[in-house]
């Protein structure tokens, strides 16, 4: 299977990161495609920039969509995810999504450790869009400034392992999900220094778009995911214009 790697920020090393972490958990005969965005921002810290991500990322998905058998939304926050579900046909996974309800499956209460005080207040708002308030314990962030985005999982390692160690001891944390695309890759890392298990999103989000295209859903014909019906466009880019007015399929009445 072919599953598109969709980084709506514009940092092409994270994107590197992202695609070595999602690589190594991937099953054999999966086939990563990543995509990243050439317009926006850098990484995504806040709510006007993960509405922009979100759109980019309709954008992006509507250009590539009918090449892959499903896709990954591989920024923490998961920018545009309903709506993505709601236009393509195709399973759209969403990076935080995946995470979190795989921690769900590992312990009864979850904290999300992130490396920026910034990242707060969208990752809440994320938890509360996916309906797991109750099984979220805490939201811990680094207040430091860094030197790299795409290094700082290099260079606040020993941090964010105390962080983690905190959210467990204080917080009664049972899994820790390492929050944002700049830490692909460190959850195998440091695994044997925090006492909960860790969740790694992009590698949750592979294995989960892994088992929905094998389980092969129906597209929803019903309620909120179903495609909407056609509706004239203007100042779209061409391809998802395409899509919302139906000329890809005009017999589709949505």
């Amino acid at each position: 299977m072919r599953l598109l790697l969709l980084n709506p920020n514009t940092t092409e090393a994270v994107t590197e990161r992202l695609t070595g972490a999602a690589q190594a958990a991937a099953a054999p005969g999966t086939e990563l495609v990543p995509l990243t965005a050439t317009r926006g921002v850098p990484y995504i810290a806040t709510l006007a920039e993960a509405q922009i991500g979100g759109a980019i990322a309709l954008e992006m998905l509507a250009e590539h969509h009918t090449d892959v058998d499903a896709a990954i939304i591989a920024a923490f926050g998961d920018p545009g995810l309903f709506g993505a579900r709601e236009l393509f046909d195709i399973p759209v996974v969403g990076m935080s999504e995946a995470a979190m309800l795989t921690a769900c499956m590992l312990g009864r209460r979850f904290a999300i450790v992130t490396f920026a005080a910034a990242l707060g207040g969208w990752y809440r708002d994320c938890v509360e869009m996916h309906g797991l308030r109750d099984r979220c314990c805490s939201v811990r962030m680094l207040d430091q400034s860094f030197t790299s985005i795409a290094d700082v999982q290099d260079e606040k390692e020993e941090l964010l392992v105390a962080l983690a160690n905190k959210a467990v001891a204080e917080d009664d944390a049972e899994v820790v999900i390492l929050g944002g695309a700049p830490l692909a890759g460190l959850a195998g890392k440091i695994r044997d220094r925090v006492a909960v298990p860790l969740v790694d999103p992009i590698a949750a989000a592979v294995k989960q778009a892994e088992a929905i295209v094998t389980l092969a859903p129906r597209k929803a014909i019903a309620g909120t995911f179903r495609r909407p019906a056609a509706k004239p466009t203007r100042g779209l880019v061409d391809k998802l214009a395409i899509r919302i007015e139906h000329r890809d399929n005009p017999s589709v009445a949505g």
